[in-house]
């Protein structure tokens, strides 16, 4: 009894602190999670917001894709563990649908896995190469989690500008042999995010020979792989001779076919890079949800050029965005891949001030540039997810608060 005094009189007296892992210290807020804090506070004061912020489809999951998801979810021998790597069916369906897009052939039994949506695959792989002090090579700007996964796995963050003037792609030639000879994984992401770049065949073998030299590899998130326009169609890294030695790569079925709540994506290429990740995963997670995986095959399989369609759509929201941003003076060009644009903010404003304006003053979302890193001061991106009717009214509020770029 008297113990129990004493630790009570303890806690009643003492604050109690929990310490927090060091590795999560330097980790700074998702930005996305920031931004939506912001929101839900303008939208609790009775705002009508024009939502350019974050890049999730407007658009719903086509319906033979979400009936055939009904069909499969009242299948009680779906109700148990998925197999951990994705079921063989899944697997072969996507070694097909790689062969078909990109003419590159994949062993469904160890260079294909499924995973719980690409950014969850993109966050567990540096547990799988680095180690404390490593580095991986990260473009500056980029998606967040190719930053945060390194430093939650011990290593360093080595970032390479991307920018205007070299068409946002990474010159592997300015990086010092030092951090080379010290790399891990080099991070790419075409077409890009946040910028809307476009690479080449060409690039790709130069990055594939880089990570040969120095023995390192390369995750190529490849989540915007479809949505491409004017007639540009985005290769594949693994196209390159002798490039699935050294390369993964991350592909999702969210903005393919609108399907950002269903968590589904695949990892192709390196089986040796698929089999470590593999170990983190089977540690960490149970497997993906057999029916997704097979609504997700009908997605794969589909032959109504629903993809097309969907293009259609956002490259005349493209054009209208980028008419009417041109019209306030932004020099934007139209981008060739994923639904972003890029555009540089007036010249007395930084990502974050510029960002604040926008909200307060005319109730738009954009994100700041400064988000995906010290390349981005200079810049917000806004996602066409939004329709033509509400890109309309968003210049016109641009235009009556007197807005220039």
């Amino acid at each position: 009894m008297e113990i129990i005094t004493l630790v009570n009189k303890f806690l009643l007296e003492e604050e109690l602190k929990i310490r927090i892992a060091k590795r999560i210290q330097n980790v700074p807020p998702y930005l996305f999670s920031e931004i939506d804090k912001k929101k839900n506070k303008l939208r609790a004061e009775g705002r009508d917001l024009i939502d350019f912020g974050i890049g999730d489809p407007d658009l719903p999951t086509p319906m033979f894709v979400v009936n055939a998801m009904k069909e499969f979810v009242e299948d009680p021998r779906n109700h148990r563990y998925p197999p951990y790597e994705g079921t063989f069916s899944f697997r072969k369906t996507v070694s097909e649908w790689f062969l078909k897009r990109f003419n590159v052939s994949l062993d469904p039994d160890n260079e294909v896995m499924a995973l719980i949506g690409s950014k969850e695959g993109i966050a567990h792989i540096p547990f799988s190469f680095v180690d404390e002090g490593d580095y991986t090579l990260v473009p500056n700007p980029s998606y967040p989690v190719y930053n945060v996964a390194t430093i939650l796995a011990g290593g360093k963050p080595y970032f390479m500008p991307i920018n205007e003037e070299n068409n946002f792609l990474p010159e592997f030639d300015k990086i010092p042999v030092e951090i080379l000879e010290k790399t891990k994984i080099l991070f790419l992401n075409y077409p890009n995010n946040p910028t809307g770049a476009v690479a080449n065949l060409e690039f790709f073998e130069k990055a594939v020979y880089f990570a040969k030299k120095y023995d390192f590899l390369i995750c190529h998130d490849m989540a915007y792989s479809e949505m491409t326009y004017d007639n540009y169609i985005s290769p594949s890294l693994l196209q390159i001779n002798g490039a699935k030695e050294v390369s993964v790569e991350f592909h999702s079925l969210s903005k393919m076919f609108n399907m950002t709540g269903w968590r589904v994506g695949f990892v192709v290429g390196s089986s040796q890079a698929i089999k470590a990740l593999g170990i983190i995963k089977t540690n960490i997670d149970s497997g993906l949800f057999v029916a997704i995986q097979q609504a997700s095959e009908v997605a794969l399989r589909d032959d109504s050029n629903f993809i097309a369609k969907m293009n259609n759509i956002y490259v005349r929201r493209r054009n209208l965005l980028v008419s009417g941003l041109q019209s306030l003076g932004s020099d934007i060009k139209p981008p060739k891949g994923s639904f972003y644009l890029w555009v540089k903010t007036p010249k007395e404003f930084d990502a974050s001030s510029f960002t604040e304006r926008l909200m307060l003053e005319t109730n738009i979302v954009v994100t700041p540039g400064s988000g995906y890193g010290s390349e981005g001061n200079k810049y917000v991106r806004f996602a066409i997810t939004v329709s033509e009717d509400r890109i309309k009214e968003a210049i016109e509020r641009m235009k009556s608060k007197s807005i220039q770029f």
